[in-house]
């Protein structure tokens, strides 16, 4: 019998809760994203394999307030309906055994105008814009960097011999390089993403999905 080969499982928060929720058409909660790391683990590329640790990688909710600049309305971001399903899911995640949650930062970058609405201002006759044509613009700081270091800290350290990255972002081809020159497999995951990018397929040793 094989030797099961030790494997470190790293995903990208914002990047599979997209995924999921369009899978499943609803937000995923902490059972649905067990279900599909259960998915990973019981790959048939990966068996027989043991898992390190489970590394989930997501920004902090954005937890300030922030004023319309049209009709003046304030939001506290903190206290939105997404803000508390994200907080809940970090925080049922980092309670799981073999678990660790690595977080970033939201930035709020300011508004801009919704898709549908620049259709709608784009008609004729033209109409006034209103508070509700805008939408906020949030910059997730972090979260990829920490990747990385993650990545690099369990190769130099030879705390695995493979690594798998969730993620469809091709910033984490630099970690994956250095992972692979460092003798560990690594696999990716991409979830189906119709648009994944070459650079990580180029570099990784397989794709699951």
């Amino acid at each position: 019998m094989s030797t099961p080969q030790m494997l470190a499982l790293l995903l990208d928060g914002g990047f599979v809760k997209k995924r999921l929720s369009r899978q499943l058409s609803v937000f995923p909660s902490a059972a649905d994203v067990l279900r599909f790391i259960d998915s990973i683990a019981s790959h048939g590329d990966l068996t027989p394999a043991r898992v390190f640790r489970v590394y989930w990688h997501d920004a902090e909710p954005f937890g300030e307030k922030r004023r319309n600049p049209i009709d003046g309305k304030q939001t506290h971001f903190g206290n939105t309906l997404e803000a508390i399903r994200n907080r809940e899911l970090m925080s049922e995640l980092e309670l799981q055994p073999d678990f660790a949650v690595r977080r970033g930062e939201l930035l709020f970058r300011g508004w801009r105008v919704a898709g549908e609405a620049m259709k709608e201002l784009a008609k004729q006759p033209p109409r006034n814009l209103k508070g509700a044509d805008l939408e906020p613009v949030f910059v997730q700081k972090g979260v990829d960097m920490r990747i990385g270091l993650d990545i690099a800290s369990l190769a130099l350290k030879r705390l695995v011999s493979g690594v798998v990255l969730v993620s469809g972002d091709s910033d984490m081809v630099p970690a994956m390089k250095l992972a692979r020159r460092e003798g560990l497999r690594v696999y990716l995951h991409a979830m189906g993403h119709p648009e994944r990018r070459r650079e990580l397929v180029v570099h990784a040793d397989r794709v699951l999905g």
